[in-house]
């Protein structure tokens, strides 16, 4: 788990090495570590959204995390139908 720019760790974060190992690659293989790796990150802003849901104070950042879990988990399906496609 790498620590995103606040100092908190956040799940899929892509480290210096996933960057790298993307930027080696062009086409189709570049694509599907790029679907892999936003897969993975949009997971992570899940995870953290659903804390704050089941944690939060805040009825705004309540809303803003449920907006955020409906808009990631829209997404991961669309890249996970991306990649099989590939």
């Amino acid at each position: 788990m790498a620590a995103d720019h606040s100092g908190h760790g956040m799940s899929g974060m892509v480290d210096a090495e996933g960057l790298n190992k993307l930027k080696a690659h062009q086409g189709t293989e570049a694509a599907r570590l790029f679907m892999e790796q936003m897969t993975g990150h949009h997971e992570g802003a899940v995870e953290m959204a659903k804390e704050e849901i089941d944690g939060g104070k805040n009825p705004e950042a309540d809303q803003l995390a449920r907006d955020i879990v409906t808009a990631r988990e829209a997404e991961i399906a669309e890249m996970k139908q991306l990649l099989a496609a590939l």
